[in-house]
């Protein structure tokens, strides 16, 4: 069975950081490129970062470079994303998702696999 398991999530003044991890399981991590994406209600689904499984390269939106960082441990098939400087503009569910390559998770949709989500609320 596929599992994508985000944790890490909850609220958060602005200015302030929180990490998002998502624990992988259910398929060969190494062989998906796995990122985050995210949606507010009213709004489409915004990429914020993936990082390939090929070469490491990592990807982010431009809302977010700069501010968030990403990170995967293969060997605990686990990707986890550094937020700081987080404002409200930042509050949203935040989805884990694994695909061959990054490009439609930077746009937000069609992905392979992807988790049940995280709230994430940055309060003013």
């Amino acid at each position: 069975e596929v599992q994508l398991v985000e944790s890490g999530g909850g609220l958060v003044q602005a200015g302030g950081s929180l990490r998002l991890s998502c624990a992988v399981s259910g398929f060969t991590f190494d062989d998906y490129a796995i990122g985050w994406f995210r949606q507010t209600p009213g709004k489409a689904r915004e990429g914020v970062s993936c990082i390939r499984s090929s070469d490491g390269i990592t990807y982010y939106g431009d809302s977010v470079k700069g501010r968030f960082t990403m990170s995967r441990d293969n060997a605990k098939n686990t990707v986890y994303l550094q937020m700081n400087s987080l404002n409200t503009e930042d509050t949203a569910v935040y989805y884990c998702s694994a695909d061959d390559d990054c490009l439609r998770t930077m746009e937000g949709y069609g992905m392979t696999y992807w988790g049940k989500g995280i709230l994430v609320t940055v309060s003013s």
